[in-house]
């Protein structure tokens, strides 16, 4: 378990995070500063928060229990992550920038028109409330495993923490904080593996290969064949669409132009495809270590989510294990902070600005602050409730939502910034359609079909029924929806003047290219780069300190290594901040 050591790491931690409010809280003087940065921020910012935010602790929990159990199969997720990154770089990302909103649902009505952007307000606050939810609830199972404290009461501690944190920094503090996170994220996580590796039990990667379960690797073992690649196609698909809409146009809004959202994409991507080979070595070496963890965590409802800490805490040294857990935190305090600051953004510029009389951009700011702390406080209520549902599958609860709910609103924003001749209502019919799907999948059609038409000897197991509802909703949505989408331009003719005309303007702007200096003006490239430079000294400073807590001396290498990643990045940006400002 953890020492006083690691409960210094854990503190300082916090204390830390909980800084970045008041160090950046002069970045932002507007609405545009606090929801995107002001589109001031560079490639290297927005890209380590886009990554962090399609990350949190369900990584070590929910997707860990899937590696413990069921091997590599898992890293596709991730796989397809890093492939959908890589389609924002080639084609997405600079259109996402051009479209020139500061909040991403702003975008829908310039497409769609204004009954869309209600639409999809009402439709994404609280999907987004209950994905975040779900995150935090992940976090709390971590953390009642490691500390053995109540679920419900880490819940409430660490969303409060999340709160302060995003009101009172805004975008600026919230891109900040996920760059360190991310280092050292990235740091811990290889020092784990590393570490993993090299126990007696494990015998290095050729050791792990040899003495994991075979369908860890043999695919074909875990579940038929045509339920494993239905699976994976549906996977690819999902995560195409869940990173190409405008929804998701947010990670790009504050970046200086389209070429530095181009590089942005492009970090995301390759972070996403480096990450899997790192994190899920500790789950399945678990599965060495222990073939049965519900010895070792009776107190859990699905105890391979611990897998993970699980095979840490049997190599780290004393203090890297409170790193661990800070890293932990960070996945989960990334996803929430960006989510409340974006749903925030898309309440207020979406919907209280077009309420009642026109609002100054000091009003819009402070009604910001306000519904950030009010959408923690939901988030936390969320989660406190999802925790005590008995036998929840963290994994598959986060595959079925969005396979039956988040694909059929994400389809027509896919679409509809690649098409232009569809009416305004191909928007929220599409969505309707999409959720029609979704209802008929999980209650009227028996999942024994799929089994008749593959000829499949006996009944599909419970792992097979869970993972056909997964992918059948996705591809049956993906089909249907954009056949229906498309189908909707055989009325586009019928349009408005106003509305084609709008929509025109729309896709003009997305092949204009932004001038920075004429519609942003000033630039903050020193700026950034020299608080992010000092932040990474800070932090990584206080990590080489840990070389002094009584360790085996290899053992303090990770120290070493941890440290020395976190400042010397931080040598480097600071360096970058005296050239003066980047393109």
């Amino acid at each position: 378990m953890l020492t006083v050591y690691d409960y210094v790491v854990i503190g300082f931690f916090f204390l830390f995070m909980l800084s970045l409010g008041p160090v950046f809280k002069h970045f932002s003087k507007n609405d545009s500063d606090f929801f995107r940065g002001g589109a001031q921020m560079l490639w290297w910012m927005v890209g380590g928060s886009a990554f962090m935010t399609q990350f949190s602790a369900w990584t070590f929990t929910g997707a860990a229990s899937k590696a413990y159990q069921d091997g590599t199969l898992v890293a596709l997720i991730f796989f397809a992550n890093a492939v959908g990154f890589f389609i924002n770089f080639v084609w997405f990302a600079p259109r996402f920038r051009r479209m020139r909103v500061v909040s991403p649902i702003e975008s829908v009505r310039e497409r769609f028109g204004p009954v869309n952007e209600q639409v999809f307000t009402w439709l994404q606050i609280p999907m987004s409330l209950v994905y975040a939810s779900i995150w935090l609830n992940g976090l709390a199972v971590f953390a009642s495993a490691v500390f053995g404290f109540n679920m419900e009461q880490t819940i409430w501690v660490v969303g409060i923490v999340v709160i302060v944190l995003s009101v009172a920094g805004g975008s600026w503090a919230i891109c900040a904080g996920d760059f360190v996170q991310l280092l050292l994220l990235m740091a811990v996580s290889i020092v784990t593996a590393v570490m993993v590796l090299g126990h007696a039990d494990i015998g290095g990667i050729s050791g792990l290969i040899e003495k994991v379960p075979g369908h860890h690797f043999n695919w074909d073992e875990v579940a038929r064949p045509q339920i494993i690649w239905f699976w994976i196609i549906a996977t690819f698909i999902k995560q195409f669409l869940i990173l190409n809409n405008m929804q998701d146009s947010y990670r790009y809004l504050g970046v200086k132009n389209e070429h530095q959202a181009r590089k942005a994409a492009l970090l995301a991507s390759g972070l996403m495809l480096i990450g899997p080979v790192i994190w899920f070595i500790p789950p399945m070496a678990a599965r060495i270590l222990s073939p049965d963890l519900a010895v070792e965590f009776p107190m859990l409802k699905n105890p391979a989510e611990a897998s993970y800490i699980f095979a840490a805490m049997k190599v780290l040294p004393v203090g890297m294990m409170g790193l661990l857990v800070c890293g932990l935190f960070a996945a989960t305090i990334s996803s929430m902070d960006s989510g409340l600051n974006r749903n925030a953004g898309i309440f207020i510029r979406s919907f209280y600005q077009r309420v009642g009389k026109e609002k100054t951009s000091t009003q819009l700011l402070v009604a910001g602050r306000v519904v950030s702390g009010l959408f923690g406080v939901i988030i936390i209520m969320i989660a406190t409730y999802i925790s005590r549902l008995e036998d929840m599958d963290l994994f598959n609860v986060m595959l079925l939502f969005s396979g039956l709910i988040a694909i059929p609103y994400v389809i027509p924003l896919v679409w509809g910034i690649m098409y232009k001749k569809t009416p305004p209502w191909s928007g929220w019919s599409t969505v309707v359609v999409g959720l029609t799907v979704s209802l008929v999948i999980k209650n009227f059609i028996d999942p024994a079909w799929f089994g008749e038409l593959f000829g499949f000897d006996g009944e599909m197991s419970s792992r097979e029924v869970k993972d056909y509802y997964y992918f059948f909703g996705v591809l049956a949505n993906a089909v249907i929806c954009t056949a229906w989408f498309f189908a909707t331009s055989l009325f586009y003719r019928k349009s408005s003047v106003e509305f084609r005309a709008r929509v025109d303007t729309f896709f003009t702007a997305m092949r204009t290219p932004i001038d920075f200096r004429k519609e942003v003006g000033e630039a903050k490239d020193g700026a950034q780069s020299r608080m992010l430079g000092i932040l990474c000294f800070v932090y990584g400073g206080f990590v080489l300190l840990l070389i002094l807590v009584p360790n085996p001396w290899m053992s303090r290498i990770a120290f070493l290594f941890s440290g020395g990643l976190i400042g010397g990045v931080g040598a480097l940006l600071y360096r970058a901040s005296k050239k003066g400002n980047e393109s």
